[in-house]
Parts: structure tokens; sequence; C-alpha cells
């Protein structure tokens, strides 16, 4: 709503509907807010490639795209994050830090979250809640391993689980969880 007349999104997020881009309604013109050379895949925005030599060689280059707003998201009421563990080389302090961030957005969402880390002495694990750190709704001070984490999912049930802030030893758990199929029942 704040873009000026004849702009309109180009380009909307479907995680957290910010606009990603621009388009002009009658001016060859437009732009994004990410990096298309380092698409996640080889060819997947080739085409704002294509529409932009389209344009400085006056070649027309329609532009469609699916409405952004329209996408589904999944509404998410508890999470279970897999927390940095003991400090060591792969999962040190910037784990623990990335995972107390996490923690404070999906508090922000009104995301319950639990936590597993073993080491009580790192801020996710704080029992000191405030708005700068609000803390897990709940912490299993208990080792990252795979059948320990399908325990707290067994009788947590949460709608999704993050490894991806906890280090590798979180990212070895949930990959091994994936590759057994525990994940997927």
């Amino acid at each position: 709503k704040s873009l000026p007349a004849n702009w309109k999104p180009l380009f909307i997020n479907a995680n957290d509907l910010t606009n990603e881009g621009i388009v002009h309604t009658d001016k060859p013109f437009f732009s994004v807010q990410f990096h298309p050379e380092a698409s996640g895949g080889p060819l997947d925005t080739a085409f704002l490639f294509d529409k932009f030599i389209g344009h400085v060689r006056k070649t027309s280059q329609p532009l469609v795209l699916q409405d952004g707003l329209s996408y589904q998201r999944k509404t998410y009421k508890k999470v279970l994050l897999v927390g940095s563990g003991g400090l060591s080389i792969g999962q040190a302090g910037e784990f623990d830090y990335s995972g107390s961030q996490c923690i404070k957005a999906l508090k922000e969402e009104g995301i319950e979250v639990i936590l597993i880390n073993p080491n009580i002495a790192t801020v996710q694990t704080s029992t000191e809640k405030n708005d700068a750190t609000p803390g897990a709704d709940r912490v299993y001070f208990l080792p990252i391993r795979p059948h320990v984490v399908m325990d707290i999912i067994h009788k947590e049930k949460p709608d999704g689980i993050i490894v991806s802030m906890g280090g590798q030893t979180a990212l070895n758990v949930g990959v091994e969880l994936w590759k057994t199929g525990q994940l997927q029942e």
C-alpha cells in the first residue's frame, strides 16, 4: 500500500508476505530484492534476465506471476527447537545466539516453543525471561540424540521441528531422523 502510483508488487515472500520486488505498470522498470543469479535451481529466476534483455531489445516480455498473497501458509502453534548443545566447535556461542533469536521470533508470533538443550549455561536455556530474551515455554535438559528427540516429539506433539539453529549436532540428528523415516511418521 506504500508504493507510488504506477508501481505494484512483483514478488511477495510466501513465508512472511514481505515485498521482494516491484514492477512499473507502464514503463520497463522492475526490481527484485534477492539475488536471482543465486537461485535455488539453476534456472529458477532466469526469466528475469530474459525479461531485462527483452526490454533492452524493445521486445515485449510479459511477466505473469502467481499472487504471493494467495499462498496457503501453515499455522504453527507449537514448535520443537533442537538447541545448541555443548559448547564446542560447530555448535558454539553463535548457535546459542541464533537459537535465542529463533525463540524470540517464534514467541513474537505467538508460537509455543519447546527446547531441547543439554547445556544449562546458554542464553537459550536461561530462566531469566524478559522482552529481549523471552525464553522457551519448556526446556528439556537432555542429550541431543535421535531417540531422545523422538521421545520429546511423541510427548509434546509439535507442529514442526527446527534443527537449523543448533549447530552440527542438531543438524545431524535431524538428518538421521529424516533418513530413517522417523520424522515422516
